[in-house]
């Protein structure tokens, strides 16, 4: 057995900021969202994979860290940034450029991409 990918990544987030994790991911990440019929969550396409988000109580903070690999991440940082959030960007990753940034729900997030100029790192 081996384990070749990721099916889905589950966080969760208060069901009051239902419309900014909403524009988050689907806005500013750039991430398409699956629409669901019934029930308050949410789910979006990340390449292959997916990304469902619940509701959880606003005694339960978000919790969880989920690093996607993507193209053009100073695109993505600038827009980001643009949008007034915090990025974590002190944690070198030999290979990789990279940064955090939390979600509206507080989930840890990680955006990262092979650095061409550190190819001989990875």
């Amino acid at each position: 057995m081996s384990i070749h990918s990721i099916n889905h990544v589950q966080l969760t987030f208060d069901v009051d900021r239902r419309d900014q994790v909403r524009h988050f991911y689907g806005t500013l990440v750039g991430l398409t969202e699956l629409h669901q019929p019934t029930g308050p969550g949410l789910r979006f396409i990340a390449g292959s994979q997916r990304v469902d988000l619940v509701p959880a109580s606003p005694a339960q903070p978000g919790g969880g860290h989920v690093a996607f690999e993507v193209q053009n991440l100073p695109r993505l940082r600038h827009q980001l940034l643009q949008a007034d959030l915090a990025l974590e960007e002190h944690q070198p990753l030999p290979g990789y450029l990279r940064f955090y940034v939390n979600d509206p729900a507080g989930n840890r997030l990680e955006f990262l991409e092979p650095d061409p100029h550190q190819a001989n790192l990875v």
